[in-house]
């Protein structure tokens, strides 16, 4: 990979396919410190590449996509585009995207490059690895006076008490912040087995009775005071990193994607620990999570230049100038080479992420099925019916029966 690396840098130093100026356009979304550690690698590429002009753009999760559909509606979609799984069908089926023949995957796990593929062709590369995580606000237990569960051992029924008893002892924050959407939902029927969507990615993989009982699941959170109240809970729902409650200093736990703890402990100057998930208390081992590709890059079909574009997408992948500046952010650098470079140098919370998701080596199980073309509704669908089960607008079966029937269309 490092030849492969060195070579194509000469060559694109040298004036690359185009042999004169190159302008691309690159999205993506996030918080405040995605965007200043990926202009630090713009930079460094413009620096390395002085033929090659990154224009950068982004937004907060909320937008993007609106306003990536907008793009690709009109012919007009950036060069190079941050994508996430729920959304790499729709894009590639819809002839939006650049198939990837040149970027280097061979030092990458095969399952995380399969990630990208669709129908044998490459039209993502996994930029980050990660897992859902409990973020735990290690400054507010101490505050609470309340001890870390032990997450190798500890339900959903321990995680109700410890809720509870930190929303207790903690005036100005919450014991929880809430469900983390489908995510939530996702790890909760995996550890029975189930997943979201069945094995072809096209239709939903549970039943009426299993959302039922989630749902049955939240609310008793709520009403217990594990969780704040369905208003606040609304609201935290379109809020961002830094306007969240956990980034704001006011959620003791929280779920989240592991990369993203950095950006909620930089928002909040507090102490943060990953933790596992609970679990049912009837299947206390079955493995409910699996490294997951945070995000991809992914090029544009309409690109006016595809060689320059995967070189780019190359170089932030495979990189350890790149990793070294990204260090988990997005995730943990899905290049072995790359990983062993920057592991050494982690420190803090940065090094925290990285030796968890090693240590749950032996705990993940397999990825599951991509989404079909349309399935990234699907979070909204589970977070609009968590809000009307906690706003009592319906009951937890009436939401199971609607979300299931939503999702089967």
């Amino acid at each position: 990979m490092g030849t492969v690396l060195s070579l194509a840098l000469v060559s694109c130093g040298e004036g690359g396919a185009d042999d004169g100026d190159v302008s691309l356009s690159f999205t993506w979304w996030g918080p405040d410190a995605r965007h200043e550690l990926t202009q630090e690698v713009i930079d460094l590429y413009e620096e390395e590449n002085p033929h090659v002009s990154i224009e950068p753009s982004f937004r907060e999760w909320g937008g993007y996509w609106d306003a990536l559909a907008t793009q690709a509606a009109g012919g007009d979609l950036p060069d190079i585009v941050q994508m996430d799984s729920g959304y790499l069908r729709t894009y590639a089926d819809q002839g939006s995207l650049l198939e990837l023949e040149t970027v280097d995957t061979s030092r990458h796990d095969e399952s995380v490059v399969r990630n990208g593929m669709i129908d044998d062709e490459l039209f993502a590369v996994t930029i980050g690895i990660n897992a859902t995580v409990m973020a735990a606000n290690v400054t507010l237990f101490d505050e609470a006076d309340v001890d870390l569960p032990d997450d190798t051992t500890w339900t959903w029924e321990d995680y109700a008490e410890v809720s509870s008893e930190l929303d207790d002892a903690l005036p100005d924050s919450h014991g929880a912040e809430g469900p983390f959407g489908i995510a939530t939902l996702e790890m909760w029927l995996r550890q029975q087995g189930k997943e979201i969507r069945s094995p072809d990615g096209d239709d939903v993989g549970f039943t009426v009775e299993d959302a039922a009982r989630y749902f049955e699941l939240q609310l008793e959170l709520m009403q217990q005071g594990a969780y704040p109240g369905a208003d606040v809970i609304s609201e935290n729902q379109s809020a961002g990193h830094e306007q969240s409650l956990a980034g704001q200093g006011r959620a003791a736990l929280s779920t989240w994607s592991s990369n993203e703890l950095l950006a909620i402990a930089t928002a909040t100057g507090d102490e943060f620990t990953p933790l596992r998930l609970p679990r049912q208390s009837e299947s206390p081992s079955r493995p409910d999570t699996y490294y997951k590709s945070s995000m991809y890059l992914s090029g544009s079909a309409g690109t006016e230049h595809p060689e320059e574009v995967q070189h780019f997408i190359d170089f932030f992948a495979n990189s350890t100038a790149a990793g070294e500046i990204l260090r988990t952010e997005r995730g943990v650098p899905p290049n072995a080479d790359v990983l062993d470079a920057v592991l050494p140098g982690l420190t803090g919370l940065d090094a925290d992420i990285a030796e968890f998701l090693r240590g749950m080596e032996g705990e993940v199980g397999d990825p599951p099925p991509l989404p079909p073309s349309g399935g990234a509704d699907f979070g909204q669908i589970v977070q609009r019916y968590e809000l009307e089960v906690f706003f009592e607008r319906l009951s937890p079966r009436q939401a199971a029966e609607s979300m299931v029937e939503e999702m089967s269309v």
